[in-house]
Parts: structure tokens; sequence; C-alpha cells
């Protein structure tokens, strides 16, 4: 195979220019979603994807399998909320059958997991991510505009039965682990085998981003991520503007670009936003 400038191949391992191994792709396979959350959408909703433009099962499916020829092993399913896309049990069976994927996730917030959790377990994901701010159902309510905090709890619970383990939980704070919400979710999941994720708020926008506490996210120096957006642009950063379209330039040509371009750390993200590109 042979390798374009800045991206080096070997042994279907992709490197960018700074010799950071990328091998895990994310998908917002939607931007719809059933919550309208303060930190990530107005609460009158955001200019939606048209539906002709989304990615069909078929074209995700495609995407996937020539990143894994390619060297990713690692994939996760995002939105919008990715289970309010209509068949989406069928996608992740889908893409279990791809040879080469070690790890197959879903970032969810979980309110339809309680129906859910075990097909998708039958299909093949391996575990989930949900997010949950709060234990309060006030605050819940606030934070969601929309949302009611037992679907979630059952959803968690429809979770570890279905051996989508191990759940992990996704916790926005402001500033700190310290605030109250937050140590409330940290002895939640302390006594319910959950593991936690402190993410600070962020703004794509001014490039206000950290390092995610309990995660891997946001550490640029040892960032291996990818990111295909719903109408199939690949980004190589979360906190840049550049993308690189499948359709126009061909798969594996928008991969080399993807991988070839990564910068070596996030600065401004001006193109998109939280709810069309799944954080």
């Amino acid at each position: 195979m042979e390798p374009k400038k800045d991206c080096f191949l070997w042994h279907y391992i992709m490197y960018d220019r700074f010799k950071r191994n990328i091998n895990y792709l994310r998908i917002s396979v939607t931007d719809r979603c059933n919550l309208r959350c303060v930190y990530c959408m107005p609460e009158q909703g955001v200019e939606l994807i048209k539906h002709e433009e989304i990615l069909s099962f078929e074209e995700i499916t495609e995407i996937v399998r020539t990143g894994v020829e390619l060297g990713i092993d690692k994939v996760r399913i995002t939105g919008g909320e990715p289970l309010v896309r209509r068949g989406i049990v069928d996608l992740v069976e889908m893409l279990s059958q791809i040879g080469g994927i070690k790890d197959l996730a879903m970032t969810t917030n979980g309110v339809f997991l309680d129906k859910y959790a075990e097909p998708l377990a039958k299909a093949g994901l391996h575990r989930v991510n949900i997010s949950l701010d709060t234990l309060d159902p006030e605050r819940f309510r606030e934070i969601t505009r929309v949302g009611s905090i037992e679907t979630v709890l059952r959803g968690i619970e429809a979770a570890k039965n279905a051996g989508l383990t191990p759940v992990k939980i996704n916790c926005v704070i402001k500033k700190t682990p310290l605030e109250k919400d937050a140590r409330e979710v940290a002895a939640f999941c302390k006594k319910n085998d959950l593991k936690v994720r402190f993410i600070k708020e962020m703004d794509l926008e001014d490039g206000i981003f950290s390092k995610v506490i309990g995660g891997e996210g946001g550490h640029c120096a040892v960032c291996n991520r990818l990111r295909l957006t719903a109408n199939g642009k690949l980004k190589p950063c979360l906190f840049s503007d550049l993308e690189f379209d499948v359709r126009e330039l061909g798969i594996k040509e928008a991969f080399l670009q993807a991988v070839g371009q990564k910068p070596r750390s996030g600065t401004e993200n001006k193109i998109n936003k939280f709810s069309n590109i799944g954080g």
C-alpha cells in the first residue's frame, strides 16, 4: 500500500505526523436527540442534517471495513443520540461482523437502553458509556429540559444485566469532581460497580477543552481518534474545522488525508456542534 506524505502505514497500522497510532473511529450515526441538554443545544433544538444526506448503514459499514483494513480496531457509535436512529441494532450487527474490531462500543443518554440493551448485546455490541450528570430528579430535568432520570437508571441496570460491561458513566461538570452532583454520581457508581469519567464543559468555537478525568479524551499528545459525522465527513480532531468527505474523496483517500493532516493539538471548531459530532 503506497503511503501518502505524512501518513505512515505499516502492517495495517496508521501513524500520523506525530507518531500517534490512529486506531479509534467514533461514528455519529445521527444528529437527532430526544433530550435538550443545556450544554449541548438550545431549547428549540438545532438545524438538522437533511435525511438524504445521512450516511446509510451500508455506507457506514463500508467506511468501517476500510478503516479496519487501514488499522482501525476500536469503534464507538455516537450521535446525537444513537438509539433514536431507526434500525440501530441492525447497524451494530453489521459492524460486529467486520473482523478486526476489538472494541465496539456506544455512547448514549440511556433513555432507551431499557428497551435496547439486550438486543444490542445480542447483535454484538461490547459495552456502553451512559451520560448521567446528577442523581437529583429535578436537576436532571433542568439539565436535560425534557428527561426523566428514572428512564436512565433503568437503562443502566438493563445494560449491566445484558453484559454491556464495563458500564461507564459520563458526568459533565463545571470545574471539579468535588461539585455536589459529581460527588453523588461518583458514590452511585462506586455502589453499583460502574466506572465514572468526569468531563468539564467544553466550547468548540472558543477552543475550551481539557483532559477527561478518569478517561483518555482531551489528551492531545496521545490522541488516537478520528470522527465520522452523520453526513460522511471524516474529522481528524474534535477541535478543528478540518474534515474530509468520504463521498467526494473516496473512503480510503479520506482516511489517509484525515490521518496525514491530523493536528498536533486541538484549537477551535466553528463548523460543528456537539449535537452533530458526538463529543
